[in-house]
C-alpha cells in the first residue's frame, strides 16, 4: 500500500534549517551573509524534493499553445512544482491545431500515461481522444479551455477561469473607466474561449466593442493589423488584447498610430505587470495560470492515491481577478519568477 512518506520529518529538517539560519542572520554581518547563503541551500534542496513515495506516476499535459506563447510556461511552471512535489514524471507537448493536439493525445495514451491534462479550445477535434482515454482507463483533466465540454467529454474536472464571466469583468471594468468605443483583439480564430471572452465583454459593455482578428502566430501582422484599425477609426478609446505577448503588440500600434486609446489585456506576466506599474497599460485579468498547471496535477495525483475528485461537478474557478496599477507592485517579483 502507497502512503505519504514521513516527508513532514524532512520538510521540517529543512525549515528547521532555514529558520536557523534566519535567526544567525542578525549576529553579524559575515554571519549573516553565511546565514544566508545556508538558508538558500536549504530552500533549494526542498524545491527539488519529493514529498511523497507514491510511485513515479508519468502525467502528460497536451495543450493548444502556438510556439512561444510565455502563458504556457507559467502553467508549465505550475505542473512541474506539482510533479516534483508528487514524485510524478510530467511530459509536456502542444500544438495550436486541434487535429495534431489530438494526435500528441493520441500518442500519449499508446505510451499508457497515467494521466493527462488537456485543454479544449478546439473541442471538435478532441472529443474522440478524450473518449479513448477515459475509454483506456486513463483519468483526464481539462485546463483553461473547455469548461462547457468537460463533463460532457467525460473528464475528471475543469481548471481554470470561466470565459463569459472573465469578458463580463473586462466590460464592467471598461464601463468603470468610462470608455465607449473598444476593440477586442482575437489572436486565434476558432478557439471558442476567445470568443466567449469577447463575447463576455460585449455583454457587459455599455459601449460599443467590435472584434478583430489577427494572426497571434505573426507579431508584426498583429501589431500592423490594430494600427490600421486604429488609424481608420480615431474613436476607439480602448484595444483589449487577448493574451499577454500581445499586449505589447498593441501598444507599439496604439503609438504609430498616434492613438489615444487604452490598451488593456488578459493574462499577467512580468512584462504587464511592469506596463501596468508603468501605466503603459490600464488593466489586466488574470486567470492565474500557475494555479491551473499545479493543481491538474496535483489533482491527478490525489485521484491516483486517495480517488479525490475535487469540483463536484463544477468547474474549479482560478480567475478572474482583475490587476491595475495598484496591484501590480505587489504582483511584480512573482511574475519575475513566473508563478503569476
Amino acid at each position: 500500500m502507497t502512503r505519504v512518506r514521513t516527508g513532514v520529518r524532512a520538510t521540517s529538517a529543512v525549515l528547521a534549517a532555514v529558520l536557523g539560519a534566519s535567526v544567525l542572520a542578525g549576529c553579524s554581518s559575515t554571519g549573516g551573509r553565511r546565514a544566508e547563503e545556508r538558508a538558500a541551500k536549504a530552500a533549494a534542496q526542498a524545491q527539488g524534493r519529493a514529498a511523497v513515495n507514491t510511485p513515479k506516476w508519468t502525467i502528460a499535459m497536451v495543450t493548444h499553445s502556438g510556439d512561444g506563447d510565455t502563458f504556457w510556461d507559467i502553467v508549465q511552471s505550475g505542473a512541474k512544482q506539482a510533479a516534483v512535489k508528487d514524485n510524478v514524471n510530467f511530459l509536456y507537448a502542444h500544438s495550436d491545431e486541434g487535429q495534431q493536439q489530438a494526435q500528441l493525445v493520441d500518442s500519449y495514451i499508446d505510451k499508457k500515461v497515467d494521466g493527462l491534462i488537456v485543454t479544449l479550445a478546439k473541442p471538435d477535434a478532441m472529443k474522440a481522444v478524450v473518449a479513448k482515454a477515459r475509454k483506456a482507463g486513463i483519468p483526464v483533466i481539462t485546463v483553461n479551455s473547455g469548461a462547457e465540454q468537460s463533463k460532457a467529454f467525460g473528464a475528471l474536472t475543469h481548471i481554470g477561469q470561466d470565459e463569459t464571466i472573465a469578458g463580463q469583468a473586462v466590460g464592467d471594468e471598461l464601463d468603470k473607466r468610462g470608455k465607449k468605443k473598444a476593440l477586442c483583439v482575437v489572436h486565434e480564430q476558432g478557439n471558442v474561449g476567445l470568443e466567449q471572452r469577447c463575447a463576455g465583454a460585449k455583454k457587459n459593455f455599455d459601449g460599443q466593442l467590435q472584434n478583430l482578428y489577427v494572426d497571434g502566430t505573426n507579431m508584426p501582422d498583429v501589431q500592423s493589423s490594430i494600427e490600421a484599425k486604429l488609424q481608420a477609426d480615431p474613436s476607439i478609446d480602448s484595444v483589449v488584447t487577448l493574451g499577454a505577448p500581445f499586449a505589447d503588440a498593441a501598444v507599439k500600434a496604439k503609438g504609430t498610430a498616434q492613438s489615444k486609446a487604452e490598451v488593456d489585456t488578459f493574462d499577467l506576466n512580468a512584462s504587464v505587470a511592469a506596463s501596468l506599474k508603468a501605466g503603459t497599460l490600464g488593466f489586466a485579468v488574470d486567470q492565474q495560470p500557475y494555479l491551473q498547471g499545479y493543481e491538474a496535477v496535483d489533482l491527478l495525483w490525489l485521484n491516483k492515491y486517495n480517488a479525490d475528485v475535487l469540483g463536484g461537478g463544477q468547474p474549479v474557478l482560478t480567475g478572474p481577478q482583475v490587476i491595475t496599477k495598484q496591484d501590480a507592485g505587489a504582483l511584480e517579483a512573482f511574475t519575475k519568477r513566473g508563478t503569476r
